[in-house]
């Protein structure tokens, strides 16, 4: 679903799997598969839900925080796109995405883009990081 919508968006072409070495400067990098990418982009996808309780899915932002640090490791040239899909907690009145910003900026690389994917509405909202 998300290489559709994210082809669609940009008019580009998406290889899923996308291995890309990455790593940090000085040292001797390491393949990884982002979930999606070509030359010019590379994406991550996540669909990660609150808990059952609307708790916070603290093991899930764990693998967010992951993500952000392949992200920031790979090479600056490609465009970055942490693609998650909607969910929104009535408890805390935002998006699991929302509160991962408000709650983990710190972590996030300034070239990433977030995209949340509201499957209702079946829209795309760009968030402000």
């Amino acid at each position: 679903m998300a290489k559709e919508i994210v082809q669609d968006e940009l008019k580009i072409i998406l290889q899923k799997p996308y291995p890309l070495n990455i790593g940090l400067t000085g040292r001797e990098p390491k393949q990884h598969n982002f979930d999606l990418g070509n030359q010019g982009y590379i994406v991550e996808c996540k669909s990660h839900k609150w808990t059952s309780g609307n708790n916070i899915p603290s093991a899930k932002l764990t693998v967010w925080n992951e993500a952000m640090y392949y992200f920031l490791v790979a090479p600056k040239s490609y465009k970055k796109i942490f693609f998650i899909k909607k969910d929104f907690s009535k408890k805390r009145n935002m998006t699991l995405a929302e509160y991962y910003l408000k709650t983990y900026k710190h972590l996030i690389p300034v070239d990433v883009e977030f995209w949340e994917y509201d499957q209702i509405q079946k829209k795309i909202n760009i968030l402000n990081v």
